[in-house]
Formats: structure tokens, C-alpha cells, sequence
């Protein structure tokens, strides 16, 4: 009761999971974002599409039994794309069964004209996609095609798509023809599906920025998350070999080879540009 009565209660919804109280979201949830057009010389080749990963998934069973009402965040789902569509890529959205896109709604940033435009006139697309299993059935020569895989965060990115072993595959059809990998926050717990099966885990070695396990840890005191998360993202990365070199769910980005990733929410403009710029000085000098 005083949780609720000071705003750090999580709001039940009408399905029975929990988005974040009033205090996370004044703190957390900006009317807009850091968003920043560029002009980029437009890549013009024909590698210029990019497959966005999203998670058809809503709720997260949190360890006290209770559930987060999750999926991408549409800031860290919205802005990368901005800056990959301003470079000239457009974009084929998949989900693992061909469900719609569950985005965070209770994340939109209402007052930001570039975000909203966007997610308007790509709101078909998030609502049809592909399934990820049907793109897989037809990938041989899709490779010269496609510059690069994305996969927003999103504490929904967790749900099933590290178990899922159609994006281990897809994530090693990249690795092996040289196309990028983007993603954030937590984003990079897809990177796990690499190792389902036996496989070895083609990332043990790299640098990642990485939504912060601490971080997890901290935020059901505002009510961010109705509980304790199940499992430990960056702990489960770092078994497997990875250098997570960020503390903070700050605006950090990091490029190791054909991998781009960042930290948190903050990060999503300059993931952003970094991908946007590598992917065209990558493209443009081949």
C-alpha cells in the first residue's frame, strides 16, 4: 500500500502482468528521445536490406512468480533503424513463429515526432512479419542481399529467442558470410542461441556493452520490475567467455569486428550511427 501510494508500485495490467510504477517510468521513460538526424551519403549497392529479429513475446515470469509486461523497446527498436533507413537500408521483420511485434508501448516516447513517424509507417510490417522459420527455409544466396541482422532490446528479447535454434542458425549464417550483427541492451541474450546444441559459441572472446546485471538488480526497488529477474544476462555471457566492458546502462557502444553493440536505452542513437557509419564505410570500400 505505500508503495502504491508513493508511485513505486508496478501498474497491473489487464492480462495480469505488471508494467513499471509511475516513479520508474517518470525516471526512466523520456516524452522523447536523444534522436538525431544525420545525413548520410546513402548506400546505393545491393546488400541494403537489414533483418530485424523482434520477440513475439509479452510477459516475463519474474523469480517472486509475478510478470513483467515486456517486448522491444520502441526507442532502442526505432532509433537504430532511423539511422540505417536515413543510410539507405531497408529492412525485413521477422519474429521467431510469424506473431506480431510486442513492442513496450508503456516506453513510447509520445512526444517524439521522428519515433512515432516511423513506427507508422512501419506499423504493417511490425504487425505481418515473417516468421524467422520461413525466411531460414529459402536462405541459400540471401547473403548478397543482406548487409546485417538486428535485434532490438527489450527485457523481451529474453524471451525465447536464446532458446530459439533458428536464430542460432541465422546468427551463424551471418557470422560465417561476414554480415553484421547489431544489438542492445538486452538485446545481445539472442547471441546465447549460438551455442544451443552442442555448438560452440561463436562470440567467446569479444567485447560487448551489455545491459548491466547490477542494474537488474536495482530497479524492482522503483518498481521498474515487478520482482527479481529468472536469470542473469550478463552472468550467462560472461560464462561463455565474453568481455562485457561496460558498468553502467549508459550510452556506450562498442564495434569488435562484425559485432555492434550497446549498453542500455541511452545507447540506441549511438548504436545508430555507429552501425550506420560502419556499415557504410564496410559496403562503400568492398
Amino acid at each position: 500500500m505505500l508503495k502504491k501510494i508513493l508511485g513505486l508500485a508496478p501498474k497491473l495490467e489487464d492480462d495480469g502482468s505488471y508494467a513499471p510504477s509511475k516513479v520508474a517510468l517518470k525516471l526512466a521513460v523520456p516524452a522523447k528521445s536523444d534522436y538525431k538526424k544525420i545525413s548520410y551519403q546513402k548506400y546505393q549497392g545491393p546488400k541494403s536490406k537489414i533483418l530485424v529479429i523482434c520477440t513475439e513475446q509479452k510477459n516475463m515470469k519474474m523469480k517472486n512468480g509475478k510478470y513483467f509486461s515486456t517486448g522491444n523497446h520502441p526507442v532502442e527498436t526505432i532509433l537504430p533503424m532511423l539511422h540505417l533507413k536515413e543510410a539507405g537500408f531497408d529492412f525485413d521483420v521477422v519474429t521467431p513463429n510469424g506473431d506480431p511485434v510486442i513492442f513496450e508501448m508503456w516506453a513510447m516516447p509520445n512526444e517524439d515526432k521522428h519515433v512515432l513517424d516511423f513506427y507508422k509507417e512501419y506499423e504493417e510490417r511490425f504487425k505481418n512479419p515473417e516468421s524467422l522459420v520461413n525466411f531460414i527455409e529459402n536462405l541459400t544466396g540471401k547473403e548478397s542481399s543482406y548487409a546485417a541482422i538486428f535485434i532490438p532490446g527489450g527485457h523481451g528479447a529474453m524471451l525465447g529467442i536464446p532458446e530459439d535454434k533458428n536464430v542460432g542458425k541465422i546468427l551463424h549464417w551471418a557470422h560465417n558470410n561476414n554480415l553484421f550483427t547489431i544489438t542492445l541492451c538486452h538485446g545481445p541474450g539472442s547471441l546465447l542461441s549460438t551455442a544451443l546444441d552442442g555448438k560452440k559459441f561463436i562470440y567467446s572472446g569479444y567485447q560487448m556493452t551489455v545491459f548491466p546485471d547490477s542494474v537488474d538488480r536495482q530497479t524492482p526497488l522503483i518498481g521498474y520490475l515487478p520482482g527479481h529477474m529468472p536469470w542473469k544476462l550478463c552472468e550467462k555471457l560472461s560464462d561463455l567467455g565474453v568481455s562485457i566492458i561496460n558498468k553502467k546502462s549508459d550510452n556506450s557502444t562498442f564495434l569488435d569486428r562484425n559485432l555492434i553493440t550497446g549498453a542500455s536505452p541511452l545507447a540506441a542513437n549511438e548504436l545508430g550511427i555507429l552501425a550506420a557509419n560502419t556499415l557504410l564505410n564496410e559496403l562503400n570500400n568492398q
